[in-house]
């Protein structure tokens, strides 16, 4: 079996996989995978480890750096840090991998643990497959009685030491990102941190470039994480950007990877809007765009009429990524907000995302309002059908012939797409349509007909 998901391992804590005992096997077969991967036998391998605010994060935190060390690695601690704050410090420190304990954009009572490669990637499927095969085996011997992790030599135990400066590494990078010949003197920004990973970090990188800041959602207690509030749930944002009369509003997930924004009259701009301003009216007009298959298709519509590439990748920014590499591009993301400026950041960052948008509203003069004035998002409608055990819809003829018959009528103006969940037994249907009564008519139909020929 695979205990890793499209971002990692994720799941409520105090239940497998997000066990204590389960982590410290975890931090200790990684460290092995580390040691047999190292290509300088005289340096012992390091990792960092950072994470974002919740409670459970203190547990997980010490079972990891307690099997990395009996593996024999050192650990660096960052402490609560952004997920792409702990990819560019992986890269700063030279290690060779950095952890994030996240569950991102879930509530306090999950948790969890992605990889970044010693580059600020994500782990290589090579070395995933390598740590899933190691904690099998492990998991295994565990039913056993086996010893579970030998310990061949202690004075090769792994050390610990804290990044006191981690923050302040961070920030700098974050600042650098925005071009020079620009500040924030004259917008009030409200930030949005989803009582997580940024509630420090973002409202002081944009202070420090003289914006006016007003913080909500910014005093974390442990369990308030992603609480109606952040990237999720940008309601509260909205209102805020409101009442203070704002320039402009952005909101952080739980780990700080994903951003949508708010324009000055309160309305939502998604990571599609996103794309299309920083595709269309950045420094250097995009070459292509990697969107989605959940990327809305009044983005595709707008990007072709500005004679900019767009191809769709799998849902995760992972496979984004594969695919801004494979095309030569830099820009590329999804809707729920995971944003990759590949010339600024090697992953998603919410934070430097945000401040590319703003540099284009100073470079242009211009409202974000105006800025997106382009791009039309088309109605759409999603609708989850749960079955009692997961079916193939495409298996079946009947409903292939109603999804070909559906695809036909929307050709040109719209875009049907058909998705298993990968967690349940669900499946996805969504309709776009330049007719929003077609398009909810269209969507109610089919999952009506996937529910009759399925059950």
């Amino acid at each position: 079996m695979s205990y890793f998901g499209t971002d990692g391992i994720r799941g409520k804590f105090g239940e497998l996989p997000i066990t204590p005992d389960f982590i410290l096997k975890l931090g200790y077969v990684t460290g092995l995978v580390l040691i047999e991967n190292n290509n300088n036998p005289e340096r012992k391998p390091s990792v960092v480890i950072g994470k974002d605010t919740r409670l459970s994060g203190y547990v997980i935190e010490g079972a990891l750096q307690a099997g990395f060390n009996a593996a024999g690695v050192d650990v660096h601690m960052l402490g609560p840090l952004p997920t792409p704050a702990i990819a560019h410090l992986t890269r700063s420190f030279n290690a060779d991998a950095g952890v994030v304990i996240s569950a991102s954009h879930n509530p306090y009572f999950d948790n969890g643990i992605k990889f970044f490669s010693g580059d600020g990637k994500k782990l290589t499927d090579e070395l995933q497959n390598a740590i899933n095969d190691k904690l099998t085996a492990i998991m295994a011997s565990s039913d056993n009685n086996d010893v579970l992790m030998p310990i061949l030599d202690p004075a090769q135990l792994g050390k610990n030491n804290r990044i006191n400066d981690a923050k302040g590494r961070y920030i700098e990078f974050c600042k650098g990102s925005f071009p020079y010949q620009y500040d924030l003197d004259h917008l009030t920004v409200v930030v949005d941190c989803a009582n997580g990973a940024g509630y420090s970090v973002a409202p002081r990188v944009m202070r420090e470039l003289g914006a006016n800041v007003i913080a909500i959602n910014n005093e974390p207690d442990g369990i308030n994480i992603n609480a109606k509030c952040g990237s999720t749930h940008p309601e509260s944002l909205q209102k805020a950007v409101l009442e203070h009369e704002a320039d402009v509003g952005i909101a952080l997930d739980g780990d700080g990877d994903r951003i949508v924004m708010v324009d000055e009259a309160g309305e939502l701009v998604d990571g599609d809007g996103i794309l299309y301003v920083l595709a269309t009216q950045g420094q250097t007009k995009a070459k292509g765009v990697v969107g989605t298959l959940m990327s809305n298709m009044g983005l595709e519509l707008a990007l072709k009429d500005a004679d900019i590439e767009f191809t769709r990748a799998k849902v995760g920014d992972r496979y984004v990524m594969q695919d801004l590499e494979a095309n030569g591009w830099i820009l590329g993301g999804e809707p729920s907000g995971h944003i990759l400026c590949l010339d600024k950041s090697r992953t998603g960052d919410a934070i430097i995302a945000g401040l590319q948008i703003l540099a284009v509203m100073q470079a242009r003069g211009k409202a974000l309002s105006d800025l997106t004035e382009g791009f039309e998002v088309l109605p759409q409608k999603l609708v989850n059908v749960r079955l009692s055990q997961m079916q193939d819809p495409f298996e079946h003829e009947e409903l292939v012939a109603a999804f070909d018959k559906a695809r036909a009528t929307l050709e040109g103006r719209g875009r049907l797409l058909i998705r298993q969940s990968g967690t349940e037994p669900m499946i996805r249907v969504m309709v776009e349509s330049d007719d929003e009564i077609e398009c909810d008519v269209m969507a109610n139909d089919l999952a009506d007909k996937i529910k009759t020929v399925l059950g």
